[in-house]
């Protein structure tokens, strides 16, 4: 089963630092028929101001995947981590039995990025962070894992059984992905569009897909796509 859902129906927040839509119920937005899809419990999208982000704060038994559309975002944390991930890469935070962590924006342009929540498969352990970058040309036209359970590859580890990943397509190029009978996949287009099992799906769009399924996708205008793909 596909379900659509349009980027204007999304939970809304916005101050004067962060404009701010909501996949799942989140803060201050509640949905009950979209609290979490499968393990995936969080999927915002932000708008960061330019030298304004997220001061430091907690989390405990989550993994926090970062995906930057564009801009970039600087991090810190309590274990010494510091870094800066650029449009197109990938930061992951396992928060363990707990961490404190910021998320900056220190450019002078607006950063845009998704931020994604899953719950792990065990509760508590050793926090972790990393980042690595995935080239855009390197997943024309086929599906890159950013992050994964198993690690495989040069994917992020996280500590659950799912599969964070990407595409980019050109218009006019078809890509596929077959989902797993009991497995809930989450489509986002971070650009472009694309026609995904005679669904139109525009920038920002999203598609929650619950297996199994075969899901065609269709370049409308040059897309970049990212995907998860959990229990």
């Amino acid at each position: 089963m596909i379900e659509l859902r349009p980027f204007e129906k999304l939970g809304r927040f916005r101050n004067d630092w962060l404009n701010a839509r909501y996949h799942f119920s989140f803060s201050g937005y509640h949905d009950p028929s979209r609290v979490h899809h499968g393990a995936l419990r969080v999927w915002n999208d932000d708008e960061i101001q330019p030298n304004t982000g997220f001061p430091p704060h907690g989390h405990e038994s989550m993994e926090i995947i970062t995906y930057v559309r564009k801009g970039a975002i600087t991090h810190r944390d309590s274990m010494g981590n510091h870094g800066r991930t650029e449009a197109g890469d990938v930061q992951v935070m396992s928060a363990g039995s707990g961490v404190q962590h910021s998320e900056w924006n220190a450019e002078n342009e607006v950063t845009e990025l998704f931020q994604l929540w899953i719950i792990p498969r065990i509760r508590g352990g050793k926090p972790n962070w990393g980042a690595r970058k995935f080239p855009k040309g390197d997943r024309s036209g086929q599906w890159v894992v950013f992050a994964s359970g198993d690690g495989g590859g040069d994917s992020l580890p996280i500590n659950q059984d799912s599969k964070v990943q990407g595409a980019t397509l050109k218009a006019g190029e078809t890509l596929t992905y077959d989902l797993s009978a009991g497995r809930y996949g989450y489509l986002v287009v971070a650009d472009g569009e694309v026609v995904l099992n005679g669904k139109t799906l525009k920038t920002r769009d999203a598609a929650a897909i619950t297996g199994a399924e075969t899901l065609t996708l269709e370049g409308v205008k040059d897309a970049e796509l990212v995907l998860v793909d959990t229990i």
